[in-house]
């Protein structure tokens, strides 16, 4: 499958196509929020990103940022070929929760060792991610965490037709 044409940067935005491939690690000084159930469950200066091309970047949050006990772990596990085995947390905040909604390494290979048990959550159950206040879009398809900002263009994996990039 022929790579998609990538859309040209602005001034102050990045484009997904020039991300690294293996991804790259990288802090984060931005201030990262995520509310859920009208309660923020994470507020931090201190997060990770992930940044790997044709993905928005994938945001890592130190556990000591996350309110800890709307965390559930979970029986679900997964594997990356950059990071190796990781595992799944549910969140429940009041009678409101969703399943399998955030994921760490607790294990990760060793250029990944930075964020070993950061957890890393989906966009699209939150009542909202926020990177500096914007709220995030959600990256496309079912199957990647990423989130995209106003200063980060594509296209990206998981868009129709994207799924042999």
């Amino acid at each position: 499958m022929m790579r998609p044409t990538p859309i040209p940067p602005e001034p102050g935005q990045e484009s997904v196509w020039d991300y690294p491939r293996p991804p790259r690690l990288e802090p984060v000084e931005k201030q990262i929020q995520i509310i859920f159930n009208g309660v923020t469950i994470v507020d931090t200066h201190h997060a990770m990103r992930v940044l790997e091309t044709s993905h928005p970047p994938t945001y890592y949050i130190p556990p000591e940022d996350i309110q800890q006990q709307y965390l559930l772990p979970s029986a679900r596990t997964t594997f990356c070929e950059w990071k190796g085995a990781g595992s799944y947390y549910s969140v429940k905040v009041g009678e409101k929760s969703a399943i399998d909604v955030a994921w760490y390494y607790s294990n990760p290979t060793p250029n990944f060792a930075a964020i070993q048990n950061y957890v890393a959550f989906y966009a699209a159950p939150m009542d909202g991610c926020y990177v500096n206040g914007e709220k995030v879009i959600p990256q496309p398809g079912q199957f990647y965490g990423g989130w995209i900002t106003k200063d980060i263009v594509g296209p990206f994996k998981g868009d129709m037709g994207s799924w042999g990039w």
